[in-house]
């Protein structure tokens, strides 16, 4: 929603075809272009279908970052943007665990629930700062990374998130598509996943990779929704159609998961 490729028309008619077509979780942050401010404009007649998912905790101007003001200014700043009087989830965005420690960072987003201006505090992050977030019972949803290429998180932080009640959306389910250059990109995250893809030599086993790796993430045990952006309604749509079809075989997840543990232990989640 914030891709500077569309204009204001065709971001809100992309808007409204994620919606019509049912999907009720938007997820975005301050620092995703003027995508607040697009959804905000769309959510003003249509509010009641969607779940708004933000980030807070950078980005005030006059204000230092992660501090209590900075959290507290942030999300009046979102409520505006947002077009709406609460916010269905507020994302600590991939913050170190000394600043979850700082004091009133996290007091600062518990008010916030307080006051009935976000409904969840949640944590979007991975590998030792997921973990502190996880065991602190201070968040009620966390957003991690879980896709083919990075399933470090699934034997343990799903676990945990599933015993502690927590809501799980996972990013990246789609591994930046890196199957899709014909060289190692240049982009420290790309270039990542990229590694990753040549050296666990997956076999899409006659499927589109795309749809291998959403049908993966999404029906992964303990993950309760993923997030795709996309700038066009027939992708979107492509990913409804992969979904439908429900989990991949047990025998195909069964090799994925193998060819992860056998060479990738140690592999850090990508934040």
């Amino acid at each position: 929603m914030g891709s500077e490729t569309l204009s204001d028309t065709e971001a809100e008619a992309l808007l409204h075809g994620v919606l019509d077509a049912g999907i009720n979780l938007l997820d975005t942050a301050p620092s995703y272009g003027r995508s607040e401010e697009r959804i905000g404009r769309v959510l003003a007649s249509r509010r009641r279908e969607a779940l708004v998912s933000t980030k807070c905790g950078y980005g005030v101007p006059g204000v230092e970052d992660w501090t209590g003001p900075c959290i507290t200014l942030g999300i009046e700043r979102a409520l505006e943007r947002l077009c709406t009087d609460v916010i269905d989830l507020v994302h600590f965005h991939s913050c170190p665990v000394e600043v979850l420690e700082r004091p009133g960072v996290v007091d600062a987003l518990q008010r916030a629930v307080q006051q009935g201006k976000v409904r969840v505090a949640a944590y979007s992050g991975d590998n030792a700062p997921l973990e502190w977030a996880l065991r602190s019972g201070v968040f009620g949803s966390v957003q991690l990374s879980v896709n083919v290429f990075d399933q470090g998180a699934i034997a343990h932080s799903l676990t945990l998130a599933r015993e502690r009640g927590l809501g799980v959306i996972a990013k990246r389910p789609l591994a930046n598509a890196v199957w899709r250059h014909s060289e190692r990109p240049q982009a420290p995250d790309l270039s990542t996943y990229w590694d990753r893809m040549h050296i666990l030599s997956l076999d899409p086993e006659g499927l589109e990779p795309a749809e291998v790796a959403l049908r993966f993430t999404a029906f992964t045990p303990g993950v309760t929704s993923c997030i795709v952006g996309t700038t066009r309604l027939d992708n979107l749509q492509r990913n409804l159609r992969a979904l439908e079809k429900g989990p991949l075989p047990e025998a195909q997840v069964e090799r994925l998961r193998g060819a992860f543990q056998r060479r990738g232990q140690g592999w850090q989640g990508l934040v």
